[in-house]
This record gives C-alpha cells, structure tokens and sequence, in this order.
C-alpha cells in the first residue's frame, strides 16, 4: 500500500457552492461550502450519457477536507470509491461529497434555529447545483444519500423527509435508538460539567480559548452541546440540554425533542416514504461504542415492520468498534450504484 496519494481512473471536480439557506446562519459559519463531484471513467467521453447520483455525508467533527485523510494501510474513500468504477465493479455513478461543517463539529443534516437550515441546504440547493451542471438522471429513482456515524443518521432521515429526492441509502453505525447510543452518555457529562458548575456555555467558552481535545471533557461535552443545538435549540438559537446539568435528572420535554428525532421513531410516522426506497444498506459494528449494531438492529426491524421488502434491504452487524470502518464505504456505495443504475 504506498502511503501517498494516486491518480484517479475518474475526476474529481471541486467547487464552492454560495448558500443562500446558510446565509446569516446562527453560528457565523461560512455560507460559501465546498463541494466534491466525481465523475466516473468514461464521463467525458459519453457526451450523451447521463448517470445516477450517490450523495455522501460526514459523521460528527467531520469536514470536506479530511476525505483525503490516508491511514497506514488504507486508502482515502475518494480513492476507493474511484476503484468500485474503475474495475467495473458497480455500473458508472456520479459521487457528490457535501460538507456540513458548523462551529460545533457538525449540523445533523437538520434545519435548527441553533445551527442553521443544513437539511434545506443539501436538498434545495446542492441537489439542484449538480444537477444543473452535470449530466445526472435527475429523480429519486436514480438518487442515494449515504453516510457514517451522523452521516449515517443524516442518511436515513433525509429519504424519509424528502423521498421526492433520494430513493436510496447506506447508514454505517448511523446515529440511532437514542435510549442507548446518547442516554449513556448523559451521566458522564454530568460529571464532566462539575467542573464548569454545571454551565456547558463555561466548558464552550474554555474550549474555545485553548487547543481543542486537550481536556478528557472536550469530546463528549463537544458532541452533547452540538446534538443539542441541533434538536433542541430555543427559537433564539439557545442549545437546551435533555436533562439538568446538576442533579442529571432528564427533562422530558427537552429529551423528548431529541427522541422525535430518532430514525428508529421516525420510521412509524413515515411508512408511505419508507415502503417507496429502492434500497437500503444497514451495518454496524458489534463493538460500536455507542451501541448502534443495536440502533441499525432496531432500524433494519422498523423498515420491515413498516412493509419494506426484505429484498430491498443490505443488513449486515461485524466485528468492529465505531471507528476503523472505512473499508466499508465502497462495499455499500457498489451495492446501491447497481441498485440506482437505470
């Protein structure tokens, strides 16, 4: 495995994409995004051909430019992805990579007053971005959306609000059955904000003035506070914590904000949708810190209960933690690029 980058068989093409639904957003952050679209080999030379669109979304603290990350002994996606098309092992599909970044380390792919309109964004203005400048089969029978971790929530909630949009997905240990992947979590926190008085704007303030992650605190108070900006944010944009940051006790209807928007939940309110997917990957790890092998048991069991047919559906649980999983991203993207092919 050489431990640098390697030419494409395809391109890859960067842009920056001027977002109106970003502008003025809550947190300041940019409203110019970048934006990756692939172009699989043989594009160019087709100039009649149209093709299918796989559109990929990031985890919590993830951001366009760490696609290009390299690991010892592994790949970038970007490249991996680029082999699927290059060894025909999947019919040739468009891969758009779109970035959700916030101050937070992440959006949830969700509009809130907290963060900003980042569902509106992808689906009312990337989606028609590369649509317009790329030759594209342009309807949900031939669009997918996938992702890892939050990417993997934004994944399967995106199809179930806009299935005019994407008929197909991939979640990887995707954001699920919040009883166990966030409840946890809440106690921990609680013990961590001692430090702070229980005041996670003190913790936000800190962070913010010295080099992030050098506290054992920073990666769950980053996350809890994010999430909360994200699903239960005041209309003026102030994050409400599920539970009281003293005596850890939930508050039902905040935590109930947070379980509103489960996939697991989502699922019973929005079968019309759910019975429309063309098809679903599903996996996780049976190690994964956040128990999602048990979200992506509860999902894979709520599709079929909602009438999904079990042909539609990829569900697979392996050894494995959260992390490390990469290699599973070009398995699932061949799997819904034969799937979305006209």
């Amino acid at each position: 495995m050489l431990p640098w980058s390697t030419d494409l068989a395809g391109r890859l093409d960067e842009h920056v994409v001027d977002s109106a639904a970003l502008r003025g957003n809550p947190l300041g952050d940019p409203h110019e995004r970048p934006l990756w679209v692939y172009l699989p080999p043989g594009y160019d030379a087709e100039p009649a051909g149209r093709y299918p669109t796989v559109y990929v979304i990031q985890g919590y603290t993830g951001h366009l430019a760490m696609w290009r990350n390299r690991q010892p002994f592994r790949q970038p996606f970007p490249e991996t992805a680029d082999a699927v098309f290059a060894t025909g092992t999947a019919p040739p599909t468009i891969v758009v990579y779109v970035d959700a970044w916030t101050a937070y380390g992440g959006s949830q792919f969700v509009d809130s007053p907290g963060t900003g309109d980042y569902h509106t964004y992808p689906c009312q203005e990337v989606v028609p971005f590369v649509d317009a400048r790329y030759r594209t089969l342009a309807d949900r029978e031939h669009r997918a959306i996938m992702g890892k971790s939050s990417g993997g929530f934004g994944a399967m909630i995106t199809p179930m609000l806009r299935p005019d949009l994407f008929g197909a997905l991939a979640t990887h240990a995707g954001d699920s059955l919040y009883e166990y992947c966030y409840l946890p979590g809440f106690a921990s926190a609680v013990r961590h904000l001692r430090d702070y008085e229980g005041d996670i704007q003190r913790w936000w303030a800190d962070f913010r003035g010295r080099t992030a992650f050098t506290k054992a605190a920073d990666q769950e108070l980053l996350m809890l506070l994010g999430v909360a900006a994200c699903f239960s944010a005041d209309p003026d944009g102030t994050p409400r914590l599920p539970f009281d940051p003293v005596t850890g006790r939930l508050v039902p209807p905040v935590w109930q904000r947070w379980l509103d928007w489960d996939p697991v939940r989502m699922v019973e309110s929005r079968a019309a949708a759910v019975t429309s997917w063309r098809a679903v990957w599903i996996d996780a790890g049976t190690r994964d810190e956040w128990y999602l092998d048990i979200g992506a048991q509860a999902f894979h069991d709520a599709i079929r209960r909602a009438g999904l047919p079990a042909e539609r559906i990829h569900f697979e649980t392996f050894d494995a933690g959260h992390g490390g999983i990469d290699y599973r991203y070009p398995l699932s993207l061949a799997w819904l690029a034969q799937r979305i092919a006209p």
